[in-house]
């Protein structure tokens, strides 16, 4: 019995010695710059002036009485749902497509991955060359077309600048989709779509009570993790349009970081962070019992 409790023992201890270097990296590097940017969220502090003074919920009363904020919160809405449903349907239906292994459909699955490696800077000055208002390719092939007349600044109109924003995202992240959707796609019944077409099921029937249900963990999955990754994305935004015009596409990402380097108010952009990780943290409890529910 007692070399029993030594082995226990030392293995215990072997599992924390592993356990230690994580747990340090989480604090130095997750842990306190949270803590910290919670505890500044309650001072005044500014990179203007030295020091700062406790200030208690001041912070988060300007945000509330701020009608600019109240955009920020819509801007974030309609980015994320638009980023998110836009790549994941197409997604979702080019990954149908190249699941039925045609010819050459290995080659596109590899070309439609490519931009997805392509960095998030380099994508969206590709977009602002694509949508430039003065020699833009976009408006060159419009007026070609004879559906313009004059060239449209995309990128200086609000509605436009956000739409532009979206499909700027959804290039980048369809391939992406289309990763996740396969995979799920090739984990379908072959036995049960087989049945299905014999017993006369068409192609939407079977897709509708046959793939999609057996598939619902991993879209669900999916879905949430991209509604994460669109709530963080900063810098194709910040690349295209800095948040403008006229603070059209300022999400709550652009808006930590105007606050924190451009209006130099680290308490107030913390208290901002605040809220961001507030909403971020109801996206990632779902995920987490999803895997939990999955794993179970």
């Amino acid at each position: 019995m007692k070399k029993t409790h030594s082995w226990q023992s030392s293995d215990s201890a072997f599992g924390y010695a592993l356990l230690m270097p994580a747990l340090l990296a989480f604090c130095l590097i997750i842990l306190y710059p949270f803590a910290n940017s919670m505890v500044m969220s309650l001072t005044d502090q500014s990179m203007l002036k030295v020091g700062r003074r406790f200030i208690g919920l001041a912070n988060f009363r300007k945000i509330a009485s701020d009608p600019n904020f109240l955009s920020v919160l819509g801007n974030t809405v309609i980015f994320v749902t638009g980023s998110v449903a836009l790549p994941f349907i197409l997604g979702f239906v080019w990954a149908l497509i190249l699941n039925e292994k045609f010819r050459f459909s290995e080659f596109l699955r590899g070309v439609t991955l490519v931009n997805w490696i392509i960095p998030s800077t380099a994508i969206g000055f590709l977009w602002m060359w694509l949508f430039n208002g003065d020699y833009g390719v976009i408006n060159g092939l419009l007026r070609r077309l004879g559906v313009i007349d004059e060239n449209i600044n995309w990128l200086g109109q609000e509605r436009a600048a956000m739409f532009v924003v979206i499909l700027a995202r959804t290039w980048q992240l369809l391939p992406w989709y289309m990763a996740f959707i396969i995979g799920g796609l090739q984990g379908v019944s072959i036995e049960q779509t087989e049945a299905a077409k014999i017993d006369g099921a068409s192609n939407w029937t079977i897709l509708r009570h046959v793939v999609i249900p057996e598939m619902r963990p991993i879209l669900y999955l999916v879905l949430i993790l991209g509604v994460i990754g669109a709530l963080q994305q900063f810098d194709l935004i910040w690349v295209m349009t800095e948040g403008g015009p006229a603070r059209a596409t300022i999400t709550l990402a652009i808006e930590v970081y105007r606050n924190a380097f451009k209006n130099w108010n680290l308490g107030l952009a913390a208290s901002v962070g605040v809220v961001w990780v507030i909403v971020l943290s109801v996206f990632s409890f779902l995920y987490i019992r999803a895997n939990v529910r999955n794993a179970a």
